[in-house]
């Protein structure tokens, strides 16, 4: 809030009581903003206004003169310290959300507001409006990204209810929407959709899912043995991109046939570019290691940053682009090979978790002497939170197992970055430089988990 110099707060009724209790942190809010679906369950916050009487009293703003170079201020997730607001001038977001939907229907993108309206009651008109389910909240930038492809054509955004996204609801959801887009985050999700209809068909009531043309995914991968037990089911094609708070197409990869599956495999973007130490465009076939970088399709800087935007957003041949810092090598038939960011960061169901924070909550803890925090491969999130802890040596402090040190976690922190696996050890191993050994740390794990 204090980094996004927020003045106006909306928030649902359901989160009062966590307005409530740092209200009085946010120095700079004036207008408190309550949503009231019936379902809060909460007292709304003292002298909050209520969304629903601002309708209907009118008390508005009149109307501003838009455009395309109006600023978003879209937060990252954290992945090498604290969440960064990205500026994103609108005109970029709409220009590639339209292009998303005209693609989809096989047309190029109108070019005027009064166009666009107009193809949008046309296609509703033949039955082909665009709609997008969201199988993730809507923190992910894949999510509004898609969720604004469709409002831009007059389209439909579908939305789950709260909780983890079940494979049997994704999949009734489709049948009784049908949407034409599905975003997804990876096999997390994709995995519980094809149990779902690997079920429906061994019990003889298969689930309709034809409506869906592309399934979009972005934030973690989906391996390539689930893309083709999805298209083995669907005549819709599965389109894998590589993106950042900071900018969007660093890789594409397109799916549309069982057995040319690929994981984690793409094709550098129409503007992107992979460059070494030097500046320079690696080759490909040449085994070097790179930076993905991106123009066009990026923000402009980071809100109140300069020192970090001069970082990620350098000027190169004439032209800004975005580097959040993606290594890569890149094949000499074209395909790109993700290395991972320049960090330790870890990628758990395409959210991002930051070690050194969840490592910070365990030390909370009394009887944890030192810890360390890793990402563990795992089957079903990509990569699991885990941690080597080393324990006090006092016969006064009672010991918790690893249960219950997880669950203390998870009282402090986001329970998605809770440690879902922990060691324990008589001592976490250091570099020189006093840094965690984190090879150290998942060699540990790797071998109590028996690989």
């Amino acid at each position: 809030m204090d980094n996004a110099d927020t003045e106006v707060l909306v928030y649902h009724r359901a989160l009062a009581d966590r307005v409530a209790a740092t209200r009085s942190r946010m120095s700079r809010v004036h207008t408190f903003v309550d949503v009231d679906d019936g379902h809060g369950g909460h007292t709304a916050v003292p002298g909050a206004r209520a969304y629903e009487d601002l309708v209907r009293e009118g008390d508005l703003l009149p109307p501003v003169e838009r455009s395309g170079d109006d600023l978003l201020l879209w937060y990252t997730g954290g992945t090498t310290g604290m969440p960064k607001g990205v500026l994103w001038h609108q005109g970029t977001l709409l220009r590639f959300g339209l292009a998303t939907a005209y693609g989809l229907q096989g047309e190029p993108v109108a070019e005027t507001a009064d166009q666009v309206a107009d193809d949008a009651r046309r296609w509703r008109d033949r039955g082909v409006p665009l709609g997008a389910l969201l199988t993730t909240p809507l923190v992910h930038a894949t999510a509004v990204h898609q969720a604004n492809s469709a409002l831009a054509v007059g389209g439909t955004v579908v939305l789950l209810d709260a909780g983890p996204a079940d494979g049997d609801t994704v999949c009734a959801t489709i049948e009784r929407e049908r949407p034409r887009i599905l975003e997804v985050v990876g096999d997390v999700i994709v995995r519980r959709i094809v149990d779902a209809l690997e079920a429906g068909e061994q019990r003889g009531a298969p689930y309709d899912i034809s409506s869906l043309q592309r399934v979009h995914n972005s934030g973690a991968m989906v391996s390539a043995p689930l893309k083709d037990a999805f298209l083995s089911r669907s005549t819709a094609h599965i389109y894998d991109s590589l993106g950042a708070t900071e900018g969007v197409g660093f890789g594409v990869a397109l799916t549309s046939k069982v057995g040319d599956a690929q994981t984690a495999r793409f094709r550098l973007g129409p503007n992107a570019r992979l460059l070494d130490d030097a500046g320079r465009d690696v080759l490909p076939g040449s085994g070097d290691r790179g930076v993905l970088a991106v123009s066009d399709s990026c923000g402009i800087g980071y809100y109140r940053d300069p020192e970090g935007s001069a970082r990620t957003f350098p000027t190169i041949d004439g032209v800004l682009h975005a580097m959040p810092g993606d290594w890569a090598s890149l094949d000499a038939d074209g395909t790109l090979n993700l290395l991972g960011r320049g960090s330790h960061c870890i990628n758990s169901g395409g959210e991002k978790v930051w070690p050194e924070e969840v490592e910070s909550a365990l030390k909370e803890h009394p009887a944890v002497a030192d810890a360390a925090v890793v990402g563990v491969p795992d089957l079903e999130w990509g990569e699991m939170v885990s941690a080597v802890v080393a324990l006090v040596v006092d016969d006064d402090v009672p010991l918790p197992s690893a249960g219950e040190l997880s669950e203390w976690v998870g009282t402090r922190l986001a329970r998605y970055k809770r440690p879902r696996r922990i060691v324990f050890c008589d001592e976490v191993v250091r570099t020189t430089i006093g840094k965690p050994d984190y090879a150290w740390a998942r060699g540990i794990l790797e071998h109590a988990a028996g690989r």
